[in-house]
């Protein structure tokens, strides 16, 4: 292995490299091109050119064609730029930088993801992520203990070190965790009224390339897929509105977002399944129409993980927390509810509801 570490802050990411002596000689650039695929050789060489590319115990700025040798250590530092930058209607959003921390001790953090935050650093997607931003608290690594959709928002585990991060996955391996989502959802012609029920539909894995992000589902009975169930309760209908929460059984990719579709209530601001591939594609080139913003009306897909319930010493324990802001304004300003006492019923309610299920 090449890679002698990876370090995630919130402005910058370094990557250091070890060269191998299969690598004696070779040039600067073909070394870097071999660890950075998706960049082109021109990209590199501007990675090399604008110093963001140093070699241990060699000063000053390198160029593409300077040699490196066996042993060298050639570090690489991306910097923090707008590439992740989110945008609605022609306004760049804010996002939340310093999200609360819902509990905290030797192992665990355990945080209110705000949306468009990522779990960890992926793709594009290196600065503004849970690991990184417990990282600049810790002053140390963590790890990812399981994952949320970088639009949904919710109660999200963060270990401190690897102990914690083995102990805290195995209870989500083993389904020992239970977990609850709130969601507002938008009713169409396949809505059944039913108020509490379970969604057993497989669902089958996004097609090739780009289409990968798209789930398909089949009936339970089906040999298409991977089995899948989650239980819905709806909670308040108004129009053509619910409020509701789902408890997932399963992990599947966008299960669901996926289940409620199959329902009859796709997901407010869901920009594929209660949009449209062409929509997703639109939003996602930044050349979505006013039509466009005016039906999905938010700028993400109203699904936030409200509770957690995991395995605690010798009993269980359940993290909370209400839906941000974008979600928590869309139902005061739409809907005729006490927002307020709503939420602290669904609270409530949550916690019999584990209650039940321990017993």
């Amino acid at each position: 292995m090449n890679i002698l570490y990876k370090k995630f802050l919130p402005d910058h990411f370094e990557a250091c490299y070890e060269v191998h002596e299969p690598q004696d000689g070779m040039r600067l650039d073909q070394f870097l091109q071999r660890h950075f695929v998706s960049f082109s050789r021109e990209q590199v060489k501007e990675k090399i050119k604008n110093g963001d590319v140093q070699i241990k115990g060699r000063p000053g700025k390198m160029k593409p064609n300077s040699k490196v040798y066996n042993k060298d250590q050639v570090t690489v530092f991306t910097y923090k730029t707008i590439h992740e930058d989110e945008w609605w209607n022609g306004e760049k959003l804010e996002l939340e930088l310093n999200p609360p921390i819902i509990y905290e001790d030797e192992g665990l953090y355990v945080l209110s993801k705000p949306p468009f935050m990522s779990t960890h650093p992926t793709g594009k997607h290196l600065f503004y992520c849970a690991t990184v931003y417990c990282e600049s608290l810790n002053g140390s690594g963590t790890h990812s203990v399981h994952r949320l959709d970088r639009e949904t928002s919710g109660v999200l585990l963060v270990a401190k070190n690897p102990q914690a991060a083995n102990k805290y996955t195995q209870y989500f391996e083993h389904e020992r965790v239970r977990k609850c989502y709130f969601f507002i959802g938008v009713k169409n012609n396949q809505f059944k009224g039913k108020l509490e029920f379970t969604a057993h539909e497989r669902l089958d894995t996004g097609g090739e390339g780009l289409l990968r992000v798209l789930i398909g589902y089949h009936p339970a009975d089906s040999n298409i897929g991977k089995r899948a169930e989650t239980h819905f309760k709806i909670l308040y209908e108004q129009d053509q509105y619910v409020l509701g929460l789902a408890f997932p059984k399963t992990g599947r990719q966008h299960q669901i977002r996926v289940h409620a579709l199959a329902h009859g209530f796709p997901l407010l601001g869901d920009k594929i399944y209660y949009g449209s591939y062409p929509m997703f594609q639109r939003f996602k080139d930044r050349y979505a129409s006013q039509e466009d913003h005016d039906y999905m009306q938010i700028p993400r897909h109203a699904l936030h993980a409200t509770a957690i319930n995991i395995p605690w010493e010798e009993d269980r324990r359940t993290f909370f927390c209400e839906p941000p802001q974008d979600m928590s304004n869309w139902i005061k300003e739409n809907l005729s509810l006490n927002y307020d006492n709503f939420f602290d019923n669904v609270k409530d309610e949550l916690e019999n509801y584990f209650k039940e299920l321990s017993k």
